[in-house]
């Protein structure tokens, strides 16, 4: 088959690009531009100008086909979206709107015309048959940030790393004489250049409102110059108070973040909007058990899945789990089958 195969520049979807055309597929790279300048703080980002030569290098050692193709309107997108969350108390997550909108989103679009069937990237996790399940390497599986890909497309979805590990990923790129075998993993946000994440946040629209730390009661523990510097279950940043606390909500109406002890941070239940299903949903009342990620690197913790008659979904967990995080995904598992997921709203 001819094959698009998402090229971020490093060892993993160019080992994924190795393995596709060694499967015999007509394999044809592409490289999502972001229309961000890059800056050495970004050196262990995505989609720089480095990242876009070394895909290109990539390529070219395999000789296949490779396009750069500008997606810097939509990356601004994400960018506003990205800021607006923070403004709101809220604490986002680009990599999975980025997953969903762009590259399980414009690039079938980009598939159709190019007359490819499928759609590969390097994430580790796996599609068959329909369905998407973690990766047999649970350290490195990123499930969690698939969740938003339309059911229907994932028939059309490949993720050829989804039975290694990050060695024997590697032990192949060297094998195969390709540039990236040794480049460090990407570990941040792409399109935050200076290492501060705040800095997107006031160029796009302003940071949010300053006000008050508050405890639990209300009463006034220090001051703060805006809610986007915040994120539920932070600890730095945070007033000097005797013993360490934690930020447990964010009200971007009035300013106030309340701090509170880490034994009080612990929520037995969340809503859960904008739900993805990657399997036949539940009817509205139904209980589901499961297990659920509340963030990427979490583990997967038991818990009941109501789903109410507006499609939304409240989680109750069996146990508080800590820093449930307004803005973040929080995506369902059955074993290592991913039954779907959304944004958590409180």
């Amino acid at each position: 088959m001819r094959v698009l195969a998402a090229m971020s520049g490093g060892v993993d979807s160019s080992v994924a690009a190795l393995l596709l055309q060694r499967q015999g597929h007509d394999v044809v790279g592409v490289f999502m531009r972001n229309g961000v300048a890059g800056a050495p703080a970004q050196a262990r980002s995505c989609c720089s100008a480095s990242d876009a030569h070394d895909a290109a290098l990539v390529a070219d050692r395999l000789g296949i086909p490779f396009y750069s193709v500008d997606y810097g309107p939509e990356f601004g997108a994400l960018m506003d979206h990205f800021a607006a969350e923070y403004r709101r108390g809220r604490t986002p997550n680009p990599c999975v709107l980025c997953n969903q909108q762009l590259k399980f989103g414009r690039l079938f679009s980009l598939a159709d015309d190019l007359g490819a069937e499928i759609v590969a990237t390097g994430h580790y996790a796996r599609a068959a048959a329909g369905e998407l399940r973690a990766a047999h390497d649970a350290g490195k599986d990123q499930s969690y940030y698939l969740f938003g890909i339309a059911r229907q497309a994932l028939c059309r979805t490949a993720f050829p790393l989804g039975e290694l590990d990050k060695a024997q990923v590697r032990a192949l790129a060297a094998a195969a004489a390709l540039p990236t075998a040794e480049k460090p993993e990407s570990m941040e946000i792409c399109f935050v250049t200076s290492g501060d994440y705040r800095d997107v946040v006031r160029a796009r629209g302003g940071g949010g409102r300053p006000g008050r730390f508050v405890d639990r009661q209300g009463r006034e523990l220090g001051r703060h110059d805006g809610v986007h510097g915040f994120t539920v279950g932070q600890r730095r940043g945070l007033p000097a108070l005797g013993s360490p606390h934690y930020v447990a909500a964010i009200d971007p109406g009035t300013g106030d973040v309340t701090l509170v002890p880490r034994d009080q941070l612990g929520a037995s239940t969340a809503l859960v909007q904008a739900v993805n299903w990657l399997v036949e949903p539940p009817q509205p009342g139904e209980a589901v058990p499961a297990h659920v990620k509340v963030r990427a690197r979490s583990v997967p913790v038991p818990a009941t899945l109501l789903r109410g008659t507006a499609g939304e979904v409240r989680i109750e967990f069996a146990a508080p789990v800590a820093a449930v995080t307004p803005g973040q995904a929080a995506v369902f598992y059955r074993g290592d089958l991913v039954l779907g997921g959304g944004w958590l709203d409180g």
